[in-house]
């Protein structure tokens, strides 16, 4: 049996990606990342709730939680009315996921300069392993990725051009 351990999950927002059949495959490598950690022995999933990859993979855990129901999943809110300040669908998704949700940490009241990376660094703090989508280092997902490099966290990358080279998983 393996030993249980974290991941985090960090990625772009949706501005940041490819539509149509790139995004339907960066999505479906995401599930399969997710579905490999769980098999691999995860316990708990770490995600910061922002649009898009976040997002997603939370509900992807959810989905997954009902086939292996011992696996966690764990809002980290950077502030207090970081949910609040999303829209339409968005804000609905985000309300029922932390809703299903083991847990909903949330590191500060108020959005400070820093709350973003106080988040993304509470989450490799916790992991062993972090799953990102990404397609610019110079931003928090990079940011993410580079903390993860130094605490010797277990990282497996989902970038654009993987993406770009897999054929659609609807087609």
């Amino acid at each position: 049996m393996n030993t249980p351990f974290d991941v985090c999950i960090s990625g772009h927002r949706p501005e940041k990606l490819p539509q149509g059949s790139e995004l339907r495959v960066i999505q479906s490598l995401l599930y399969q990342e997710i579905g490999s950690a769980i098999e691999d022995g995860a316990a708990t999933f770490y995600t910061g709730m922002a649009r898009g990859i976040d997002l997603w993979a939370a509900e992807m855990i959810l989905q997954f939680r009902r086939t292996y129901p011992k696996i966690r999943l764990v809002c980290v809110l950077p502030f207090a009315e970081s949910v609040s300040r999303l829209r339409g669908a968005e804000r609905y998704l985000a309300m029922t996921l932390m809703n299903a949700a083991d847990e909903t940490v949330t590191l500060s009241a108020h959005y400070y300069a820093g709350c973003y990376r106080a988040r993304n660094a509470y989450m490799v703090e916790r992991s062993r392993r972090l799953i990102a989508v990404v397609a610019d280092s110079a931003s928090g997902t990079g940011q993410t990725i580079r903390m993860a490099k130094q605490k010797g966290l277990e990282i497996r990358l989902i970038t654009l051009e993987q993406a770009a080279q897999q054929p659609d998983p609807e087609a």
